[in-house]
Protein backbone atom coordinates (compact mmCIF):
# COMPACT_ATOMS: atom_id res chain seq x y z
CA UNK A 1 0.00 0.00 0.00
CA UNK A 2 1.84 2.96 -1.28
CA UNK A 3 1.05 6.14 0.00
CA UNK A 4 2.33 9.49 -1.35
CA UNK A 5 3.52 11.27 1.35
CA UNK A 6 6.31 14.15 2.29
CA UNK A 7 9.56 12.72 4.15
CA UNK A 8 9.15 14.05 7.71
CA UNK A 9 5.10 12.29 7.43
CA UNK A 10 6.52 9.36 6.11
CA UNK A 11 8.84 9.39 9.35
CA UNK A 12 6.27 10.63 11.79
CA UNK A 13 3.97 8.19 10.89
CA UNK A 14 6.21 5.34 10.52
CA UNK A 15 4.91 3.64 13.44
CA UNK A 16 1.47 3.35 12.25
CA UNK A 17 2.26 3.05 8.38
CA UNK A 18 4.40 0.53 8.97
CA UNK A 19 2.75 -3.31 8.72
CA UNK A 20 5.25 -5.36 10.94
CA UNK A 21 4.52 -2.56 13.75
CA UNK A 22 0.83 -2.54 13.26
CA UNK A 23 0.91 -6.59 13.50
CA UNK A 24 3.11 -6.10 16.78
CA UNK A 25 1.08 -3.75 18.03
CA UNK A 26 -2.45 -5.00 16.70
CA UNK A 27 -4.41 -5.41 20.09
CA UNK A 28 -3.43 -2.07 21.18
CA UNK A 29 -4.37 -1.03 18.17
CA UNK A 30 -7.60 -2.39 17.91
CA UNK A 31 -8.53 -1.16 21.50
CA UNK A 32 -8.27 2.55 20.59
CA UNK A 33 -10.03 2.12 17.77
CA UNK A 34 -12.98 0.49 19.30
CA UNK A 35 -12.79 3.34 22.35
CA UNK A 36 -13.08 5.97 19.72
CA UNK A 37 -15.70 4.30 17.72
CA UNK A 38 -17.74 4.18 20.83
CA UNK A 39 -16.77 7.61 21.66
CA UNK A 40 -18.11 8.57 17.90
CA UNK A 41 -21.39 6.74 18.65
CA UNK A 42 -22.32 8.21 21.69
CA UNK A 43 -21.44 11.56 20.51
CA UNK A 44 -23.32 10.90 17.23
CA UNK A 45 -26.65 9.48 18.81
CA UNK A 46 -26.54 11.78 21.93
CA UNK A 47 -25.68 15.12 19.63
CA UNK A 48 -28.95 14.74 17.88
CA UNK A 49 -30.77 13.44 20.56
CA UNK A 50 -31.77 9.95 18.86
CA UNK A 51 -33.89 7.96 21.05
CA UNK A 52 -32.41 4.21 22.21
CA UNK A 53 -28.95 5.30 21.16
CA UNK A 54 -27.47 3.34 22.99
CA UNK A 55 -28.11 0.29 20.44
CA UNK A 56 -26.06 2.26 18.05
CA UNK A 57 -23.19 1.32 20.99
CA UNK A 58 -24.08 -1.96 21.41
CA UNK A 59 -24.01 -2.70 17.73
CA UNK A 60 -21.08 -1.35 17.42
CA UNK A 61 -19.11 -3.82 19.77
CA UNK A 62 -21.12 -6.70 18.44
CA UNK A 63 -19.62 -6.18 14.82
CA UNK A 64 -15.50 -4.70 15.59
CA UNK A 65 -15.58 -5.60 19.17
CA UNK A 66 -13.98 -8.90 18.92
CA UNK A 67 -12.80 -8.95 15.31
CA UNK A 68 -9.65 -7.00 14.60
CA UNK A 69 -9.24 -8.18 11.32
CA UNK A 70 -10.39 -6.36 8.52
CA UNK A 71 -11.60 -9.09 6.34
CA UNK A 72 -14.07 -10.30 9.31
CA UNK A 73 -15.35 -6.99 10.04
CA UNK A 74 -16.64 -6.70 6.40
CA UNK A 75 -18.27 -9.94 6.66
CA UNK A 76 -19.97 -9.56 10.53
CA UNK A 77 -21.05 -5.97 9.09
CA UNK A 78 -23.05 -7.29 6.37
CA UNK A 79 -24.25 -10.63 8.27
CA UNK A 80 -25.56 -8.15 10.98
CA UNK A 81 -27.31 -6.04 8.96
CA UNK A 82 -28.74 -8.65 6.95
CA UNK A 83 -30.06 -10.00 10.24
CA UNK A 84 -30.91 -6.69 11.54
CA UNK A 85 -33.09 -5.73 8.53
CA UNK A 86 -35.37 -9.31 8.70
CA UNK A 87 -35.12 -9.05 12.72
CA UNK A 88 -36.62 -5.96 12.49
CA UNK A 89 -39.10 -6.02 9.56
CA UNK A 90 -40.31 -9.77 11.68
CA UNK A 91 -40.40 -7.33 15.11
CA UNK A 92 -42.71 -4.39 13.69
CA UNK A 93 -44.77 -6.57 12.17
CA UNK A 94 -45.34 -8.52 15.62
CA UNK A 95 -45.86 -4.91 16.96
CA UNK A 96 -48.58 -4.06 14.26
CA UNK A 97 -50.45 -7.06 14.93
CA UNK A 98 -50.50 -6.53 18.85
CA UNK A 99 -51.56 -3.24 18.21
CA UNK A 100 -54.47 -4.76 16.09
CA UNK A 101 -54.99 -7.72 17.91
CA UNK A 102 -54.67 -6.89 20.80
CA UNK A 103 -54.05 -10.90 21.92
CA UNK A 104 -50.60 -10.74 24.36
CA UNK A 105 -51.25 -14.86 24.44
CA UNK A 106 -51.02 -14.79 20.50
CA UNK A 107 -48.14 -12.47 20.46
CA UNK A 108 -46.56 -14.59 22.31
CA UNK A 109 -46.57 -17.74 20.72
CA UNK A 110 -46.02 -16.47 17.21
CA UNK A 111 -42.35 -14.72 19.09
CA UNK A 112 -41.83 -18.08 20.25
CA UNK A 113 -42.53 -20.27 16.81
CA UNK A 114 -40.10 -17.32 14.80
CA UNK A 115 -37.46 -17.37 16.93
CA UNK A 116 -37.83 -21.50 16.83
CA UNK A 117 -37.45 -20.75 13.11
CA UNK A 118 -34.26 -18.56 13.26
CA UNK A 119 -32.97 -21.19 15.96
CA UNK A 120 -33.12 -23.93 13.47
CA UNK A 121 -31.44 -22.19 11.00
CA UNK A 122 -29.00 -20.96 13.38
CA UNK A 123 -27.13 -24.18 13.33
CA UNK A 124 -25.21 -24.41 10.35
CA UNK A 125 -24.07 -21.96 7.73
CA UNK A 126 -25.75 -18.58 7.80
CA UNK A 127 -26.16 -19.15 11.31
CA UNK A 128 -25.00 -15.84 12.36
CA UNK A 129 -28.12 -13.97 10.24
CA UNK A 130 -30.56 -16.56 11.78
CA UNK A 131 -29.53 -15.82 15.14
CA UNK A 132 -29.18 -12.00 15.08
CA UNK A 133 -32.54 -11.76 13.39
CA UNK A 134 -33.82 -13.76 16.47
CA UNK A 135 -32.48 -11.52 18.77
CA UNK A 136 -33.59 -8.02 16.74
CA UNK A 137 -36.48 -9.04 16.94
CA UNK A 138 -36.43 -8.58 20.84
CA UNK A 139 -35.32 -5.69 20.38
CA UNK A 140 -37.62 -3.97 18.28
CA UNK A 141 -40.34 -5.32 19.65
CA UNK A 142 -39.62 -6.35 23.34
CA UNK A 143 -42.46 -8.96 23.96
CA UNK A 144 -45.10 -7.03 21.73
CA UNK A 145 -45.83 -3.84 23.42
CA UNK A 146 -43.03 -2.22 22.25
CA UNK A 147 -44.54 1.03 20.40
CA UNK A 148 -43.69 1.01 16.79
CA UNK A 149 -41.66 4.07 16.76
CA UNK A 150 -39.43 2.82 19.87
CA UNK A 151 -39.01 -0.31 17.23
CA UNK A 152 -38.26 1.98 14.32
CA UNK A 153 -35.88 4.07 15.84
CA UNK A 154 -34.19 1.09 17.57
CA UNK A 155 -33.63 -0.15 13.68
CA UNK A 156 -32.09 2.84 12.85
CA UNK A 157 -29.75 2.88 15.52
CA UNK A 158 -28.67 -0.63 14.77
CA UNK A 159 -28.19 0.22 11.22
CA UNK A 160 -26.13 3.86 12.23
CA UNK A 161 -24.03 1.37 14.37
CA UNK A 162 -23.43 -0.47 11.17
CA UNK A 163 -22.43 1.93 9.27
CA UNK A 164 -19.97 3.66 11.92
CA UNK A 165 -18.41 0.26 12.50
CA UNK A 166 -17.10 -0.33 8.94
CA UNK A 167 -15.80 3.21 8.90
CA UNK A 168 -13.58 2.54 11.79
CA UNK A 169 -12.63 -0.83 10.09
CA UNK A 170 -11.28 0.92 7.28
CA UNK A 171 -9.38 3.45 9.82
CA UNK A 172 -6.14 1.82 9.93
CA UNK A 173 -7.07 -1.47 8.99
CA UNK A 174 -5.73 -4.47 10.57
CA UNK A 175 -5.47 -7.03 7.58
CA UNK A 176 -5.60 -10.62 8.44
CA UNK A 177 -2.64 -10.92 5.82
CA UNK A 178 -0.24 -9.34 7.96
CA UNK A 179 -0.52 -11.89 10.28
CA UNK A 180 -0.72 -14.82 8.17
CA UNK A 181 2.22 -13.46 6.79
CA UNK A 182 4.20 -12.83 9.54
CA UNK A 183 3.11 -16.30 11.08
CA UNK A 184 4.25 -17.75 8.46
CA UNK A 185 8.21 -16.26 8.37
CA UNK A 186 8.62 -17.08 12.02
CA UNK A 187 7.43 -20.85 11.20
CA UNK A 188 10.15 -21.31 8.23
CA UNK A 189 12.30 -19.35 10.53
CA UNK A 190 11.77 -22.47 13.08
CA UNK A 191 12.05 -24.87 11.02
CA UNK A 192 15.40 -24.00 9.88
CA UNK A 193 15.96 -23.51 13.32
CA UNK A 194 14.87 -27.61 13.60
CA UNK A 195 16.97 -28.45 10.84
CA UNK A 196 20.12 -27.10 12.21
CA UNK A 197 19.98 -28.85 15.04
CA UNK A 198 19.72 -32.35 13.50
CA UNK A 199 22.59 -31.60 11.04
CA UNK A 200 24.48 -30.49 13.37
CA UNK A 201 23.60 -33.58 16.37
CA UNK A 202 22.06 -31.57 18.74
CA UNK A 203 19.67 -33.22 20.28
CA UNK A 204 16.05 -33.62 19.55
CA UNK A 205 14.47 -34.40 22.75
CA UNK A 206 15.54 -31.77 25.03
CA UNK A 207 13.40 -28.99 25.85
CA UNK A 208 14.70 -26.79 23.61
CA UNK A 209 14.04 -29.12 20.31
CA UNK A 210 10.04 -29.81 21.81
CA UNK A 211 9.39 -25.87 22.49
CA UNK A 212 10.00 -24.95 19.05
CA UNK A 213 8.16 -28.18 17.30
CA UNK A 214 4.70 -27.21 19.54
CA UNK A 215 5.67 -23.76 18.43
CA UNK A 216 5.60 -24.86 14.57
CA UNK A 217 2.20 -26.89 15.73
CA UNK A 218 0.37 -23.71 17.40
CA UNK A 219 1.37 -21.38 13.48
CA UNK A 220 -0.08 -23.94 11.91
CA UNK A 221 -3.32 -23.77 13.50
CA UNK A 222 -3.15 -20.06 13.82
CA UNK A 223 -2.41 -19.92 10.07
CA UNK A 224 -5.41 -22.65 9.02
CA UNK A 225 -7.91 -20.13 10.91
CA UNK A 226 -6.58 -16.91 9.16
CA UNK A 227 -6.90 -18.38 5.26
CA UNK A 228 -10.35 -17.75 5.62
CA UNK A 229 -9.91 -13.61 6.40
CA UNK A 230 -6.87 -14.02 4.21
CA UNK A 231 -8.54 -15.04 1.08
CA UNK A 232 -11.12 -12.33 1.42
CA UNK A 233 -8.65 -9.38 2.22
CA UNK A 234 -6.46 -9.71 -0.80
CA UNK A 235 -7.97 -12.17 -3.33
CA UNK A 236 -6.61 -15.58 -2.91
CA UNK A 237 -8.10 -18.82 -3.48
CA UNK A 238 -8.63 -20.77 -0.53
CA UNK A 239 -7.33 -24.09 -2.62
CA UNK A 240 -3.66 -21.63 -3.40
CA UNK A 241 -3.52 -21.16 0.26
CA UNK A 242 -4.51 -24.48 1.54
CA UNK A 243 -1.59 -25.87 -1.11
CA UNK A 244 0.75 -23.33 0.72
CA UNK A 245 -0.19 -24.49 4.35
CA UNK A 246 0.21 -28.33 3.26
CA UNK A 247 4.07 -27.63 2.47
CA UNK A 248 4.29 -26.49 5.59
CA UNK A 249 2.57 -29.58 6.94
CA UNK A 250 5.04 -31.58 5.20
CA UNK A 251 8.22 -29.64 5.94
CA UNK A 252 6.84 -30.16 10.02
CA UNK A 253 6.54 -33.86 9.07
CA UNK A 254 9.95 -34.55 7.25
CA UNK A 255 12.02 -32.53 9.98
CA UNK A 256 10.10 -35.08 12.62
CA UNK A 257 11.47 -37.89 10.85
CA UNK A 258 14.37 -36.64 10.11
CA UNK A 259 15.13 -36.12 13.47
CA UNK A 260 14.83 -39.71 14.55
CA UNK A 261 16.41 -41.30 11.30
CA UNK A 262 19.67 -39.19 11.17
CA UNK A 263 22.59 -41.02 12.11
CA UNK A 264 23.58 -41.16 15.92
CA UNK A 265 25.38 -38.23 16.96
CA UNK A 266 27.59 -40.04 18.95
CA UNK A 267 28.62 -41.83 15.57
CA UNK A 268 31.32 -38.91 14.42
CA UNK A 269 32.20 -40.82 11.67
CA UNK A 270 28.29 -41.27 10.53
CA UNK A 271 27.87 -38.06 10.92
CA UNK A 272 30.70 -36.51 8.83
CA UNK A 273 29.97 -38.48 6.35
CA UNK A 274 26.61 -37.42 6.48
CA UNK A 275 27.71 -33.59 6.45
CA UNK A 276 29.56 -34.01 3.32
CA UNK A 277 27.51 -36.05 1.25
CA UNK A 278 24.60 -33.53 1.79
CA UNK A 279 26.24 -30.62 1.85
CA UNK A 280 24.90 -28.62 -0.92
CA UNK A 281 21.39 -30.05 0.38
CA UNK A 282 21.61 -28.81 3.69
CA UNK A 283 22.66 -25.32 2.52
CA UNK A 284 19.69 -24.84 0.35
CA UNK A 285 17.11 -26.06 2.65
CA UNK A 286 18.26 -23.59 5.18
CA UNK A 287 19.33 -20.77 2.55
CA UNK A 288 15.51 -21.18 0.89
CA UNK A 289 13.66 -21.01 4.52
CA UNK A 290 15.71 -18.19 5.82
CA UNK A 291 15.13 -15.93 2.43
CA UNK A 292 11.45 -16.71 2.10
CA UNK A 293 11.08 -15.99 5.87
CA UNK A 294 12.78 -12.84 4.92
CA UNK A 295 10.58 -12.16 1.79
CA UNK A 296 7.62 -12.65 4.08
CA UNK A 297 8.25 -10.05 6.56
CA UNK A 298 9.88 -7.17 4.39
CA UNK A 299 7.84 -7.61 1.22
CA UNK A 300 10.54 -7.59 -0.91
CA UNK A 301 9.58 -10.62 -3.23
CA UNK A 302 12.42 -10.32 -6.02
CA UNK A 303 14.61 -13.33 -3.86
CA UNK A 304 11.89 -15.71 -4.17
CA UNK A 305 12.12 -15.38 -8.18
CA UNK A 306 15.57 -17.08 -7.49
CA UNK A 307 15.49 -20.71 -8.47
CA UNK A 308 17.01 -23.22 -6.38
CA UNK A 309 20.57 -24.42 -7.65
CA UNK A 310 20.33 -28.13 -8.94
CA UNK A 311 22.18 -30.15 -6.36
CA UNK A 312 20.72 -33.59 -7.44
CA UNK A 313 19.29 -35.48 -10.29
CA UNK A 314 15.97 -37.08 -10.44
CA UNK A 315 17.86 -40.48 -9.98
CA UNK A 316 18.84 -39.59 -6.66
CA UNK A 317 15.28 -40.00 -5.67
CA UNK A 318 14.61 -43.40 -7.17
CA UNK A 319 17.80 -45.16 -6.30
CA UNK A 320 17.50 -48.49 -4.18
CA UNK A 321 17.53 -47.51 -0.11
CA UNK A 322 20.28 -49.87 1.41
CA UNK A 323 20.92 -48.13 4.64
CA UNK A 324 19.84 -45.79 6.83
CA UNK A 325 22.11 -43.00 5.13
CA UNK A 326 20.58 -43.97 2.18
CA UNK A 327 16.91 -43.01 3.56
CA UNK A 328 18.20 -40.02 5.23
CA UNK A 329 19.15 -39.04 2.08
CA UNK A 330 15.97 -39.44 -0.03
CA UNK A 331 14.15 -37.69 2.75
CA UNK A 332 16.55 -35.00 2.63
CA UNK A 333 16.03 -34.59 -1.30
CA UNK A 334 12.17 -34.57 -1.11
CA UNK A 335 12.48 -31.81 1.83
CA UNK A 336 14.69 -30.06 -0.83
CA UNK A 337 11.52 -30.55 -3.50
CA UNK A 338 8.77 -29.44 -1.10
CA UNK A 339 10.49 -26.35 -0.10
CA UNK A 340 11.42 -25.21 -3.48
CA UNK A 341 7.95 -25.77 -4.63
CA UNK A 342 6.68 -23.55 -1.63
CA UNK A 343 8.77 -20.93 -2.72
CA UNK A 344 7.16 -21.00 -6.13
CA UNK A 345 3.94 -20.99 -4.60
CA UNK A 346 5.01 -17.97 -2.34
CA UNK A 347 6.24 -16.25 -5.64
CA UNK A 348 3.35 -17.04 -7.98
CA UNK A 349 0.70 -14.89 -4.86
CA UNK A 350 3.38 -12.24 -4.02
CA UNK A 351 1.53 -9.53 -5.84
CA UNK A 352 -1.41 -10.21 -4.17
CA UNK A 353 -0.27 -10.46 -0.18
CA UNK A 354 2.47 -7.90 -0.45
CA UNK A 355 0.44 -5.03 0.93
Amino acid sequence: MNLHLPVFARRLLRPLLDPYRRYRHAKLIHAVRVSIGLLATILLTTGINLPHGEWASVTMLIVIGGLQHHGNIGKKAVERAYGTLIGASVGLLLVVQQAYFGQPLLTYLLMSVVCGFFSYHAIGKGGYIALLSAITVFIVAGHGDNPISDGLWRTVDILIGIVLALAFSFALPLYAVYSWRYSLASALRDCAAIYSRIISGQSVTDDEHLKLLNRLNAAMLQLRSLMPSVSKEVRISMTELDAIQRHLRMCISTLEILGNTRPDPRDEQAMARMQLTLKAEHRQIRVQWVGMARALKSGFTERLDRPAAQVSDDAGLEAPVQNALDGYRLLTLQLAGNVDAMRQRLAKTASHWKI
